[in-house]
């Protein structure tokens, strides 16, 4: 039977690697990483300093060469068709590649330059971009006057002057505070919906959770799981609901017709395991229900990102929380 149109299509790779190798001297930085980056998402990697992210970065933009493995990245062979890669990538690093002597326009002026556009097209993308990025009324100002958001947008337009097909963005947001921060996610979410695919490395849990379609945790030089936040949070023990009491005749009701509930008599409160899910919390409120008990409180807990962590590193080197 012939296939409907109508039926869903696989997305397409941007990125693809496949047992990717890197050490140096003894230190083995990748053991064998793989990943698929589908065009048009963002996908982030979850990690301590330390965990190989930028390896994988500078691997896959061409920047240093792999000991082992193989990547693909836009169609070309990272190894066999470097120019091809380039030609199709921007990349903004964990360190600023503005130049603070000259202004925000003479930074995107140069930029334009060195991707060989003419004289109208440079004036011409850099004004664009410059307007974007909201940089306009500071655009001849010597860039050492920008703050770090500034600094920041003006980093990252000028890896958007070649008009890039897949973006890799560094640990973009560090260091930024959490106005500036949040700004950077709507500019990362009005690139991906423009059709760009961007690979985020991040040590930032709410970063990755907010901002990803995808997410691989890299520990140990290995990706210790990836896929979709939700599912990453599903693989990690831990739910549960916590009912809270304020009258000990209502709390002993309940422990008793709720008998696996862990109890805290002392606090009154009783906590059941949870994946959190609509018809759990159902049943629990309709066995509540039942015996005439109504709780004063109810909480549930899910596992986030986190917690995803700590099981799949052991608990060491944390990644950082987000500013709130």
């Amino acid at each position: 039977m012939p296939t409907s149109s109508r039926e869903a299509r696989p997305v397409p790779a941007a990125v693809t690697a496949v047992g990717l190798r890197k050490s140096y001297g003894e230190k083995t930085v990748l053991d064998g990483i793989d990943l698929r980056i589908p065009a048009g998402s963002v996908f982030a990697l979850l990690g301590p300093n330390g965990a190989g992210k930028t390896t994988v970065v500078k691997i896959l933009s061409t920047l240093v060469s792999a000991d082992g493995g193989q990547a693909q990245v836009a169609g070309h062979d990272i190894a066999t068709s470097p120019d091809g890669v380039r030609a199709a990538i921007g990349v903004t690093g964990q360190f600023s590649a503005v130049d603070g002597l000259i202004t925000g326009e003479e930074n995107m002026l140069l930029m334009a330059d060195l991707h060989h556009l003419g004289k109208r097209e440079r004036r011409r993308v850099s004004a664009e971009l410059l307007e974007r990025f909201d940089l306009t009324e500071a655009a001849r100002k010597p860039a050492s006057t920008y703050s770090g958001g500034m600094k920041r947008r003006l980093d990252i337009a000028m890896t958007l002057v070649g008009n890039p097909r897949i973006i890799f963005l560094d640990e973009p947001t560090t260091g930024l505070d959490p106005r500036s921060r949040h700004t950077m996610w709507q500019i990362i979410r009005e690139l991906v919906a423009e059709g760009a695919t961007v690979l985020l490395t991040t040590q930032y849990l709410e970063e990755a959770d907010e901002l990803a379609d995808r997410i691989a945790v890299l520990h140990g030089g290995r990706v210790a799981a990836q896929g979709t936040a939700e599912e990453l949070k599903r693989i990690v023990p831990g739910g549960h609901m916590r009912l809270r009491f304020s009258d000990p005749a209502a709390y002993r009701s309940a422990a008793t017709a709720l008998r696996t509930a862990v109890r805290d008599d002392e606090a009154l409160t009783l906590q059941l395991p949870s994946g959190g899910s609509q018809r759990e919390l159902r049943a629990v409120l309709d066995r509540l229900d039942s015996a005439g008990i109504e709780a004063d409180e109810l909480t549930v807990h899910t596992p986030d990102l986190d917690d995803v962590f700590f099981a799949l590193t052991g608990g060491t080197d944390r990644p950082k929380e987000m500013a709130r």
